[in-house]
């Protein structure tokens, strides 16, 4: 297999070569698979057992009709048959959903599952693409995603909840006033392919509401819950005028046997399911916990069945995957041709912990060879550009218009329509020389009425008579620092500046009060002047200049970031660092742990999904 690993991705039109030509490749039997998002305990190896015994009888004879599979389905997920329309996998429904729902533009936050950005543009429509920035974690904020979708005038958007291939997750009462902001779009269509394996909430889907209102389809899997991925089946609900428009168009037999048999199997297996649902949240934890342990890899909070890493500096995807398979047998999801991500991230898939081990054991090889354990470098707020923003950044410039302008400072930022830009002077350490780097938007105080704005955007007039201060000049990113502008230094203080020594870093606000100490003192000791230096301004002078400064109010001067100390590279992503995660993070909570309800017995209810982890 090794020598054939490279061209068997090139010959591929997916992310990866399907596990029958890997198997082909490798005398019948295919690698371990961290590739593909399925359920690794379901089906049970008895229900296994039950289709093989049945395969003469499957593969024989025609399905029944996609409506009597429908019906069956909707009963064991109490949902009336109306609002639901069964595909031959959600990649079916998508294309529909593009043909039939979406006229001219289609929102979308990226990186996320290929199709929901490719069938749009397949089709000539405009796809508007919001970023997820590295340096948040790949988190969706549905506020500026809304402020997007405003600026850009689009008509359908998509959420999905959790996100392919980070596991972002979006609360129920978060993607409900999601689709209240936004009544007015022609669709809103919210993915929930994954929601089964998330356990960040009780009760996170939002099919309930989906029926009850006029431009909303909930998309839901069933090959990746069931671990089925080969039937191709899933299904949408919505309210019965839009399934019925999908379904009206869906040939008769769209459904095969195999789905039929497995749709049909369910309601006998309901206890089996909900357990294997509780193993992937289980072994999520685990495997976030080993990943974290691997020197210079960052793990990403995921609901999902699915890890996202970022490789360590150094490491690029495609090599690690073809090392990973040819060397290990092992294969991984690598992520550059994802839209919004690079070659520098993997998606792995969760599995048993015995996989996991062989998992680590092969990336710590891969990675650091001989010195295994031994630290990978790392720079110390990040890499010099977000890696996981370049892609959408680049495509965005060429194939979107004027596309989505990408903040080095999204993180504490509002995002803005593409036409405001920063209104002051730019950073005085911003990276230069980055691909598809773009004007970074205005902050929140910018786009205030003027009478509402701080008073550091007003520029306060100098001192009568006075030369610019050079130590004040000198300090980095002084004219950038919020309140910074209102605090010009005393006339007094420039001959004490200039007879300073050098001290270590320090923020500007202690440099400053530093030098006002000495010129203070250097004052009341009635020194002459130092030949060469200027002389301190008359009293008078003084009194003007302080008449003419802006009344200093510092209890409500906004809190200032010291500045960076010397010898840290510059980022994109302030305060980005390589941090190891908790399990309460890899669950995505923010509150304790809920105490466990009972078991709830049968199939479970589309809505009320088996959430109790273990």
């Amino acid at each position: 297999m090794a020598d054939n690993v490279a061209s068997l991705f090139r010959g591929t039109a997916a992310h990866s070569p399907s596990m029958a030509a890997l198997a082909r490749e490798s005398d019948g039997v295919g690698p371990i698979d961290f590739c593909i998002p399925c359920n690794p305990y379901f089906p049970t190896p008895g229900m296994f057992d039950e289709l093989a015994g049945r395969l003469r009888e499957i593969i024989t004879y025609y399905p029944s009709s996609a409506d009597t599979i429908t019906a069956e389905l909707c009963a064991l997920l109490q949902l009336p048959p109306s609002c639901v329309a069964m595909g031959n996998g959600s990649t079916e429904l998508i294309t529909w959903i593009d043909h039939l729902l979406v006229r001219e533009s289609l929102a979308i936050p990226v990186p996320t599952f290929g199709r929901w950005t490719d069938q749009p543009m397949e089709t000539g429509k405009r796809v508007d693409m919001f970023p997820l920035m590295e340096s948040n974690g790949f988190a969706l904020d549905p506020a500026q995603y809304i402020e997007f979708i405003r600026a850009r005038g689009t008509r359908v958007a998509v959420i999905c909840n959790p996100n392919n291939p980070d596991g972002g997750f979006l609360s129920r009462r978060a993607v409900v006033n999601f689709m209240d902001q936004l009544q007015d779009l022609d669709l809103i269509v919210i993915d929930e392919s994954f929601l089964e394996f998330a356990d960040a909430e009780n009760d996170p889907s939002v099919v309930e509401e989906a029926v009850l209102r006029p431009n909303v389809i909930v998309l839901r899997s069933l090959g990746k819950n069931f671990g089925l991925h080969g039937i191709r089946f899933g299904y949408l609900v919505a309210n019965p005028a839009l399934a019925g428009k999908i379904r009206s168009m869906l040939p008769k037999w769209n459904l095969n046997s195999f789905a039929e048999t497995v749709v049909f199997m369910l309601k006998e297996h309901g206890a089996e399911y909900m357990e294997s649902l509780h193993l992937v949240r289980r072994d999520r934890l685990d495997m976030a916990r080993q990943l974290s342990a691997l020197p210079g890899l960052t793990v990403y909070p995921s609901q999902g069945n699915f890890l996202f890493v970022r490789l360590p500096v150094g490491a690029e995807g495609t090599v690690v995957r073809d090392r990973l398979l040819s060397e290990h047998r092992i294969l991984v999801r690598e992520c550059g041709n994802k839209i919004g991500s690079s070659s520098r991230f993997l998606r792995l898939v969760v599995r048993p912990e015995t996989d996991v081990r062989r998992l680590v054991s092969g990336m710590e090889q891969v990675l650091y060879g001989s010195r295994r354990g031994a630290a990978v470098p790392e720079l110390g707020t990040g890499t010099s550009y977000s890696s996981g923003t370049a892609a959408v950044d680049r495509l965005i410039s060429e194939t979107n218009g004027v596309g989505m302008p990408l903040a080095a400072q999204a993180a504490a930022m509002p995002s803005l329509p593409p036409a405001q830009t920063w209104p002051g002077p730019a950073p005085a350490q911003a990276p230069t020389g980055m691909p598809g780097l773009v004007p970074a938007p205005a902050p929140a105080a910018a786009m205030m009425p003027p009478q509402q704005q701080p008073a550091a955007r007003m520029p306060a007039p100098a001192p009568p008579q006075q030369q610019p201060m050079p130590a004040v000049a000198q300090m980095p990113n002084v004219a950038q620092m919020p309140g910074m502008a209102q605090m010009q230094p005393a006339p007094q203080m420039q001959p004490a500046a200039q007879m300073m020594p050098q001290a270590p870093p320090m923020s500007a606000v202690a440099q400053m009060a530093q030098m006002a100490q000495t010129a203070q003192a250097q004052a009341q000791r009635q020194q002459a002047p130092i030949p060469g230096v200027a002389q301190a301004p008359s009293p008078a002078a003084q009194a003007q200049a302080r008449s003419m400064q802006p009344p200093q109010q510092a209890p409500a001067m906004p809190a200032m970031a010291p500045a960076p100390a010397a010898g840290l590279g510059q980022t994109g992503m302030p305060g980005l660092r390589n941090r190891g995660l908790t399990a309460a993070q890899v669950r995505g909570r923010t509150e304790p742990e809920p105490t466990p309800a009972p078991q709830p017995t049968g199939w479970p209810a589309a809505g009320a999904m088996y959430n109790q982890v273990g």
